[in-house]
């Protein structure tokens, strides 16, 4: 099992059909392969092995997709990058993995200064934007062009698909290690999960660095779907695009729903082709979720629960739970078909009873490899074959997965996790920080907003706008913090440890679940 064989798939049964459609261009699944193999000859051409890794830090586009394919095709492993992340980030993911080949757009060539700099293991930055090629790139399209088709690598399904960096507890970023078969098995199981509508376009309007959008990917592939390709997410022009290509499927977060909602330009445009809307990366609220299925009837909507070191869906809510007033809308949904899931005792690893809140633990062959480079933080989190996703929940009698809070101490804001650890290593470098904590705290827009809590030095004066331009030159301006409490002292344990909780429940208090 290997993720390049949607594409052939794809081109036996319908070399003509289009793949991609983005700005202008538009390219059909005959064109793609040709493209694919192009791009993997260019790549072995600048000592691209088997295994190594390439990065690609760019918004969504059709050479995105290119590049997903091209480098598997290569035999080598994705790195793709963060676009919101500091060139401090960037350059940690990029040298702990040793991702000697960078591709760049125009949006980010202000960046490849600062990243040669700090990383010596780039060798090789691939411009792939529409402008002059800078000096010292190579031109992508020159370079495409310009080299002959190779076979396909055929990796095997247990050699690594792709690096995908994530927030770390620790503070680093951590590198997700997952497979061919994975990500394969993943897709695969998702589709199997609920009953879909069959469709013949999608809408990608999420980040393509993202597990949920590069499964997206491969899922459209698979099912011969024509992807419409939007760089970023921006709601007028999603609405513009699901009414103007007649699209009938798109995989969105709560926050984006509810920006198109909000739109005063929605109600202009005819949506009526759309058939499936799957929701996920983020807790939605009820009331958003009911809003949205009044407003787009012609769609079914389908929630996926999962994480990146599950490749990423390990539960689904289907379409037929989907109905105002149940309460399966409170549920993350069933376990999908590769997938097993427990519930047990954070202490002991024993089962909980049903109906027990424990921690989400998941077990299949979409379960990850492992973390790069970081055996230990891989022992904690892979144990007995299952993956502790730190998601506090419980499992109904009917096999209902219901997630109530977190164990690991994680923000979701905009569908991004945010590690409360990171934004608080650099909120502490500051000198006149003597604590901190931070938190997530209910935010209407987006799901969570990171609220710092700062204790003040002894003799030292600190603002707030003083903290946010501290953080930004150090983390990505979406682990900032949104908000700043400073206070005289922190609520702490007789042992001395911060009571985080007591922080939380000022916010949290009459809700149903805690995150």
């Amino acid at each position: 099992m290997y993720l390049t064989q949607a594409l052939h798939k794809a081109f036996r049964e319908n070399p003509s059909g289009v793949a991609t459609i983005f700005a202008q261009r538009s390219t059909t699944f005959s064109q793609l392969i040709d493209r694919v193999a192009r791009l993997a000859s260019a790549l072995r051409g600048q000592g691209v092995a088997a295994g190594d890794r390439v990065a690609m830090l760019a918004l969504n586009s059709d050479r995105y997709v290119e590049y997903i394919f091209g480098t598997l095709w290569a035999g080598a492993a994705l790195n793709p990058v963060n676009t919101r992340w500091s060139v401090a980030e960037i350059a940690y993911s990029m040298e702990d993995c040793g991702t000697s080949v960078l591709l760049v757009d125009d949006n980010f060539l202000d960046l490849i200064g600062p990243l040669r700099e700090r990383c010596p293991c780039i060798q090789t930055v691939i411009y792939c934007g529409d402008a002059e090629t800078p000096a010292g790139m190579i031109d992508y399209e020159q370079l495409v062009r310009s080299s002959a088709p190779i076979a396909d690598s055929l990796r095997s399904g247990h050699d690594l698909a792709a690096v995908l960096y994530t927030g770390g507890t620790t503070g680093a970023p951590k590198g997700v290690m997952l497979s061919h078969a994975n990500i394969a098995s993943n897709v695969l199981s998702s589709l199997a999960a609920a009953s879909r509508p069959p469709v013949t376009s999608i809408l990608q309007m999420a980040p393509m660095f993202h597990i949920a959008a590069l499964s997206f990917v491969f899922q459209a592939v698979t099912r011969l779907a024509t992807q419409v390709i939007l760089p970023g997410f921006d709601p007028k022009a999603a609405i513009r695009d699901l009414s103007r290509y007649r699209i009938n499927e798109v995989f969105t977060v709560p926050t984006m729903l509810k920006m198109m909602l909000d739109d005063p330009t929605f109600a202009d445009h005819d949506l009526s082709s759309l058939r499936n809307i799957i929701y996920g990366a983020a807790p939605i609220d009820g009331a958003l979720l009911q809003r949205a299925m009044a407003q787009i009837p012609s769609s079914q909507f389908l929630q996926a629960y999962g994480m990146t070191e599950t490749s990423p869906v390990s539960a689904i809510l289907a379409a037929d739970c989907h109905v105002v007033g149940s309460p399966r809308l409170k549920a993350a949904g069933r376990p999908a078909p590769a997938c097993e899931v427990r519930i047990v005792d954070p202490a002991t690893d024993e089962d909980c009873p049903t109906g027990t809140v424990g921690e989400v633990a998941v077990r299949g062959p979409g379960v990850m490899l492992g973390y790069w480079n970081k055996p230990e933080e891989t022992a904690r989190a892979l144990r007995n074959g299952w993956m502790h996703t730190g998601d506090a929940g419980y499992l109904d009698a009917d096999g209902f997965l219901y997630v109530t809070d977190r164990i690991k101490d994680m923000i979701i804001s905009g569908g991004e996790n945010v590690y409360s650890t990171e934004v608080e290593n650099a909120i502490l470098t500051h000198p006149a920080v003597q604590l901190c904590a931070v938190i997530g705290i209910p935010d209407e827009k987006w799901g969570e907003a990171v609220h710092a809590v700062i204790v003040v030095r002894p003799g030292h004066e600190l603002s707030v706008d003083a903290v946010h331009a501290h953080c930004r030159e150090r983390i990505a301006s979406y682990k900032c913090p949104r908000s700043v409490e400073f206070r005289a002292d922190m609520p702490l344990s007789a042992a001395g440890k911060l009571l985080k909780y007591k922080l939380r429940e000022v916010y949290w208090q009459s809700r149903d679940r805690r995150i």
